[in-house]
């Protein structure tokens, strides 16, 4: 299982590095989490540099595959090699989430179709604008497809993504073990609660 968290130059760390922590939860053989970038390392929004595990080259071979997001995503959206990249995802064969602006590449992508999506306030009027409703909610999910909005909600994006690769138990253990100390019960209930309504219809 080959997860892949798309990360660019101005990526926002919260969206990309907190669903990396909780995805790599997960310990077995040949589960596998990796930042894939167009260029051997990204800068974030606040400067810190990471070097790339996955090439963006390789999405089509990914089972799984998390848009983040960043300051940088409008720009992202017009250039044409990283969009032509994005339009080999196929939500058919693969599992597809988008974190805030990353909502706008999937959209842009032609991926959404009508599908409403969640996104952080910056981006929503340019999601708009690309004939997508926007939810005021957190987290959604269609299918194969899930959108999440606001930093934080990464964890339900992240968590979503582990409910339907690995089961609901092990999205609850993973959400568990990051939950802040003597509120953890409630944490996961809540966390959960977000991602349930989507599970079974997918």
């Amino acid at each position: 299982m080959h997860i892949a968290i798309l990360t660019f130059d101005g990526f926002n760390e919260l969206d990309s590095l907190i669903a990396l922590g909780i995805l790599n939860r997960i310990k077995r053989p040949g589960w596998r989490v990796a930042l894939a970038s167009p260029s051997e390392t990204v800068t974030s929004m606040n400067g810190v540099r990471l070097y790339r595990q996955a090439c963006l080259g390789e999405v089509e071979s990914f089972d799984a595959v998390l848009v983040g997001s960043g300051v940088r995503t409008r720009e992202i959206a017009q250039d044409a090699a990283m969009m032509n990249s994005l339009t080999r995802l196929d939500p058919a064969r693969q599992l597809i989430g988008a974190q805030c602006s990353g909502t706008l590449l999937l959209a842009k992508a032609g991926l959404l179709n009508g599908v409403p999506g969640c996104t952080d306030l910056t981006t929503r009027p340019w999601v708009q604008e690309a004939g997508i409703e926007v939810l005021e909610q957190p987290f959604f999910a269609q299918g194969n497809l899930a959108t999440a909005g606001g930093c934080l909600a990464s964890i339900y994006l992240a968590a979503w993504m582990l409910a339907r690769l690995a089961g609901r138990d092990a999205a609850a253990e993973a959400l568990h073990y990051v939950a802040p100390v003597g509120e953890k019960e409630d944490w996961v209930v809540r966390a959960l609660a977000n991602i349930e309504p989507y599970l079974d219809c997918a």
